[in-house]
């Protein structure tokens, strides 16, 4: 009876193995493609209204052109996520549901 219980936990775990990731804690490229310098980027799991800290941080800003790494650790076990970007120019966009398990990197455009 033992063995059966330990091939059916280690079945279990190599399951549990393949499934995607949780999104706890996500690193990716910002990458500033548009003509505006970026000075706050918030982000929050789609199915909460609370943007979260803004990640560029309290003297982060990403200029045209350049490229950052962003952390994304607020423990959610949350995939999609909304981002707010603003900019230095009084511009703001929101895009909603981003796919941050799988998200390598993103681009801001104008």
């Amino acid at each position: 009876m033992k063995s059966y219980l330990k091939g059916g936990l280690a079945a279990l775990l190599l399951l549990a193995g393949a499934l995607p990731a949780a999104a706890e804690t996500v690193e990716f490229s910002l990458i500033n493609n548009s003509s505006q310098s970026l000075h706050y980027f918030y982000t929050n799991p789609s199915n909460m209204d609370d943007w979260g800290d803004d990640l560029l941080g309290e003297d982060g800003t990403l200029e045209p052109g350049m490229q950052g790494t962003v952390t994304i650790g607020d423990g959610s076990d949350q995939c999609e996520y909304d981002f707010r970007f603003e900019t230095g120019e009084g511009a703001i966009l929101e895009v909603t549901n981003i796919d941050i398990c799988t998200l390598n990197s993103y681009t801001l455009n104008d």
